[in-house]
């Protein structure tokens, strides 16, 4: 795995299926991940938990975030991870 990176932080926003909601997945130097659907829809208030139940009735299937490890924060991280091997080369 790559030790050093040239960059404290890199972020993108996705359009998550999970939660039917854009996001924002930040990497860090050392390729800790945090998304910032994670931190909204983990555990939602009432407000956030009734948004998702409505969206749910209405696109006909659950929408429930599937936490700090879903595939699209991973695909993200293993992108910068490829690009920066491929950087090394």
């Amino acid at each position: 795995m790559i030790s050093m990176v040239n960059w404290q932080v890199t972020a993108t926003t996705i359009y998550c299926d999970a939660v039917d909601d854009e996001v924002t997945v930040l990497v860090c130097q050392d390729f800790s991940t945090k998304c910032t659907g994670y931190t909204k829809y983990s555990e939602p208030a009432k407000e956030i938990t009734n948004l998702l139940r409505k969206k749910s009735k209405q696109l006909g299937r659950r929408l429930e975030c599937e936490g700090p490890e879903c595939r699209r924060v991973i695909q993200y991280k293993e992108k910068l991870v490829t690009e920066e091997a491929d950087k090394g080369c």
